[in-house]
């Protein structure tokens, strides 16, 4: 049954109940941190949708009329089921706020989340928060089958469909083990030479791979993989052993870079920078905890 357009709203309500337990509109609206003159508006807009005076205004100040001391104790009850409405959702929210689902590309959860994580188990420590590393294709499959709260990507293009937001940008960069021929070159490799070689690299849909073939995409179409493997750690000891070259996060080789183990070689004329983004689904709005994790990798 639709409710009639004479039903007050419930601020409206909870107030003509303050009005009624506290003896007056003044000490009503300070009790509900509202300011008088918006209390007295309130109540004549009240008063003009039902139709009846509610408060007799003299000098001394107002009270409740009969018609109004009546509509109070009418209201009492729903003001007070509005209240154990309100004490429920709290309830929902603290339980959904208790649990946090993150999906993340490799890069993204092995160097960027770890300390926002930690932070956030300090700030929240009722909050439970889980960490599935897919790749940047998965990644969005399950925030928006509703497996993930919140997820992290890398990659040329913000997905479709989603909200997004930048956390940072990243650099891919080409990598070989020392013995390489191309450690040794005077020359930095230009697009169409790296388009053409083989490389040893990660699986379809990965971010990485996708911001290489977006890069090259004006120059050639890639060679197809001369490896092909599901982790970024597997890449890297393969390229160390030999294997071939391999382009990946700057991030990720920085230790084997700083330690010896990997040489990067210089690239002329290709843009290999890309964006790391969060993900969500369009429409929803991110609260709690999973605000907080993008408000600490956002602001750092």
């Amino acid at each position: 049954m639709a409710l009639s357009p004479r039903v007050p709203d419930l601020a409206s309500l909870e107030l003509l109940t303050t009005v009624g337990s506290t003896g007056g509109i003044g000490a009503a609206a300070a009790e509900l941190g509202i300011s008088q003159p918006s209390a007295s508006h309130r109540i004549r807009t009240m008063e003009r949708l039902v139709g009846v005076q509610l408060l007799q205004r003299t000098p001394r100040g107002s009270r409740l009329t009969s018609s109004g001391a009546l509509l109070v104790e009418w209201a009492t009850t729903v003001v007070e089921a509005a209240s154990v409405l309100d004490a429920g959702i709290d309830a929902l929210r603290d339980q959904r706020d208790a649990h946090l689902a993150v999906s993340a590309s490799l890069t993204i959860a092995e160097y960027l989340l770890p300390r926002s994580l930690a932070e956030l188990r300090r700030t929240r420590p009722e909050t439970t928060a889980t960490l599935t590393v897919e790749n940047s294709h998965d990644v969005v499959d399950a925030v928006e089958g509703g497996r993930a709260d919140v997820g992290f990507i890398e990659g040329p293009r913000a997905p479709r469909g989603f909200s997004t937001r930048t956390i940072g940008s990243d650099d891919l960069v080409v990598v070989v083990a020392p013995g390489h021929p191309w450690s040794r070159r005077s020359r930095p490799l230009q697009p169409r030479e790296l388009a053409a070689t083989p490389l040893i690299s990660r699986e379809a849909g990965s971010g990485t791979r996708a911001a290489l073939e977006k890069a090259l995409e004006k120059w050639a179409a890639p060679a197809e993989p001369l490896l092909e493997l599901s982790s970024t750690m597997a890449v890297k000891a393969a390229v160390a052993q030999g294997g071939g070259a391999a382009v990946l996060s700057s991030l990720a080789v920085q230790a084997e870079v700083e330690s010896g183990r990997l040489a990067v070689v210089p690239v002329e004329g290709l843009d290999l920078s890309r964006r790391l983004r969060a993900v969500w689904n369009k429409g929803a709005r991110l609260r709690g905890p999973a605000a907080d994790l993008l408000a600490r990798l956002t602001h750092g």
